[in-house]
């Protein structure tokens, strides 16, 4: 990492540190159901990661509800619920959902009275059809390829607490928008909002998607790592999900291998990694905690805003 300037660098061992109860409040088999595939996570990295982080979350959440309090105080106004949100940034297969999906069992377990919902921004991108219409399918993925308006509303709308919240929803399997599905956000105490694009900060938009954070994680790694997690993962993919005949890879996994692993380089090399150089990657700096990782996703480094 290029510019630490407003960032303490935490080594593993310190950040462990911080967090003095050592016991993991999850089982293996419920971190193995929390990880993505192909994800490398053990219930070490719990303890001396994600403890931690989860302890720093409620320090920020203690103080966000008693800002809450004294600004209805001060405007003399009745209290109400306002959903403190949590946003995870980072590339693709670099452990954004293992991330979101750990910390949402985490602080769960940590306010057992508390509703703790995550939800992804992907399904958040324009339907394929709008893409083809729009002449970018071959840039999903890429800031314009988001309706970051709609979801600028929803989270507007989270916010308020209007009540359930429509999120619509994202099928991997058929690699599209799910047409009248959708998630439901429903008063969340804490909101996960996990994404390639949170933040991102969109020429066009007046408000942008991180200003409704009030903690931010960017899950970090080199390029390089996180090409061969991709291809690795595609690997296995081919082995398992891909196997369906109703998914949108299955001609890969039943045609020529080669030609898959190389169809799947391309689109890194023509689509993800630009789309992480340019667009994700500058967005780091934005975040008030970094996980750095190096090989086999183990994090080494944690990265804290100073300022």
């Amino acid at each position: 990492m290029q510019d630490e300037m407003n960032y303490y660098r935490i080594s593993r061992d310190e950040w462990r540190r911080f967090y003095r109860n050592g016991m993991a409040p999850l089982t293996q088999a419920e971190l193995d159901q929390a990880k993505s595939l192909n994800d490398q996570i053990s219930l070490e990295d719990v303890r001396e990661i994600y403890l931690p982080l989860r302890h720093l979350i409620h320090v920020y959440y203690d103080q966000y509800q008693a800002q809450q309090h004294d600004r209805t105080n001060f405007l003399r106004v009745r209290a109400h619920k306002t959903p403190f949100i949590v946003g995870i940034a980072g590339s693709v297969a670099v452990g954004k959902s293992t991330t979101a999906r750990l910390l949402e069992i985490l602080l769960t377990r940590a306010y057992p009275t508390k509703r703790i919902q995550n939800i992804t921004t992907d399904g958040f991108l324009y339907p394929n059809a709008e893409l083809k219409q729009r002449k970018i399918l071959e840039r999903k993925g890429f800031p314009e390829s988001y309706d970051m308006q709609r979801l600028i509303n929803f989270l507007t709308d989270v916010k308020n607490n209007k009540g359930p919240v429509k999120a619509p929803k994202y099928s991997h399997q058929i690699y599209d928008v799910i047409p009248n599905e959708y998630d439901v956000i429903d008063s969340p105490d804490i909101l996960i909002v996990e994404g390639i694009n949170v933040l991102q900060l969109p020429s066009n938009q007046l408000v942008y998607v991180s200003d409704f954070f009030d903690i931010s994680v960017y899950v970090d790694a080199e390029p390089n790592l996180i090409e061969k997690w991709y291809l690795d993962r595609f690997k296995v993919l081919l082995d398992t999900a891909f196997t369906d005949p109703t998914n949108y890879y299955y001609s890969y996994a039943v045609g020529d291998r080669t030609a898959a692993l190389k169809m799947a380089r391309h689109v890194w090399e023509t689509n993800d990694l630009p789309n992480l150089k340019e667009y994700i990657l500058p967005t780091r700096n934005r975040a008030d905690v970094i996980l750095h990782k190096t090989n086999n996703h183990k994090i080494d480094h944690v990265y804290f805003r100073k300022f």
